[in-house]
């Protein structure tokens, strides 16, 4: 193996130089004989160390011969086709980032902490988030033997914060708006909360009118949502096709370039800080703030939906009113109280008193 250390004098002080680094370090001594067994002890440490990884690759090729080869681009493609619908598309544009260019031609086996980092500094959240699936990808298909990062050491996960569009940001969209295919697609998203591409994605078939329900499978999680209308939105339908899809124009575009549109008169109206997804959170935030029911907000955007823990926890402003004036509204209403349920003689007990 080829000597990577020199050992040489300058001034009556002992240095050693990396000829793989270019770099020097001081021995901090004048006394050769102190010099030598210092570089001896350099030197050793690296063939061991060497040896070490040599010895590694020699024990892990026996059960896996692409070990020593396998680099990361290679994992983020096998990872990217494990992925289906519109999951599979954000993975191929996630392995495009250029933060990752450092990182693709390396040797899984020979990736250290510090390249990590330096990929996680010069990158963004979504390049933190992606990188972190990459890595437990590979440890668990077998291609690390340990952790590169350990868990406590990943910088954490810090989202810009996110807000709701306000009814008057809305309608002076809506007003700047000219294209009328685009501006009931903004109305549809305000009055149904939903993903611009499942509003996007909307047909004729998907609108029940005699019951007034509108419902899809969302295409992020499969599941189905199913919304109930008012007069404002059967309006909007009147003005939408009556066969094929709703958005047979801004349907077709995918979801980067329905952005960028809505960024553009985002910008001409004086808007900023908000996205297409803002409906999807003004939707669940004014639901709270008029006392729709959790369950119902559950039911109309998904149970999982990050909008409806985001209002009812703390976003959406709600003004109390006092006990009193509930009290007074119970009595000139003679509202009758449901009885609290504590099973089934209870509430057959309940019945028969009211009955």
């Amino acid at each position: 193996m080829k000597q990577r250390f020199r050992l040489y004098r300058r001034h009556g002080i002992y240095y050693t130089h990396d000829d793989q680094t270019g770099k020097q370090a001081s021995l901090g001594t004048r006394d050769r004989g102190e010099a030598f067994e210092l570089f001896s002890a350099k030197t050793q440490a690296h063939r061991q160390a060497h040896l070490n990884l040599r010895l590694a690759r020699t024990y892990l090729t026996a059960t896996d011969p692409l070990i020593d080869k396998r680099n990361w681009q290679t994992a983020m493609e096998e990872l990217a086709k494990s992925k289906r619908g519109t999951w599979g598309e954000r993975w191929q544009r996630a392995i495009k980032d250029k933060s990752f260019d450092c990182l693709r031609d390396m040797t899984i086996l020979e990736t250290q902490g510090e390249h990590f980092l330096k990929v996680l500094q010069i990158g963004t959240v979504s390049t933190n988030v992606y990188l972190r699936r990459i890595h437990n990808f590979a440890l668990d298909m077998g291609w690390l033997p340990c952790p590169i990062l350990p868990k406590r050491q990943w910088p954490a996960v810090r989202y810009k914060d996110k807000r709701a569009i306000t009814r008057e940001e809305h309608l002076a969209i809506l007003q700047r708006e000219r294209n009328d295919e685009r501006r009931s697609f903004y109305e549809m998203c305000w009055h149904l909360g939903g993903s611009q591409s499942d509003i996007a994605a909307l047909k004729v078939e998907d609108v029940d009118w005699d019951d007034q329900v509108i419902s899809f499978f969302r295409k992020k999680t499969k599941s189905v949502q199913i919304i109930h209308f008012g007069d404002e939105v059967a309006a909007i339908l009147n003005r939408l096709p009556d066969r094929g899809p709703l958005f047979p124009n801004f349907g077709l575009l995918d979801e980067k370039h329905r952005a960028s549109w809505f960024q553009m008169i985002c910008r001409r109206t004086g808007i900023i800080g908000v996205s297409l997804h803002s409906y999807r959170y003004a939707w669940a935030e004014r639901a709270k703030t008029c006392g729709y029911p959790e369950r119902f907000a559950q039911e109309a955007l998904g149970h999982n939906s990050k909008a409806i823990h985001r209002a009812y926890a703390r976003k959406a402003k709600v003004k109390l009113p006092s006990l009193e004036a509930y009290e007074k509204r119970a009595s000139e209403t003679e509202i009758i109280p449901m009885p609290f349920q504590r099973g089934v003689a209870a509430d057959q007990a309940a019945l028969a008193l009211y009955a």
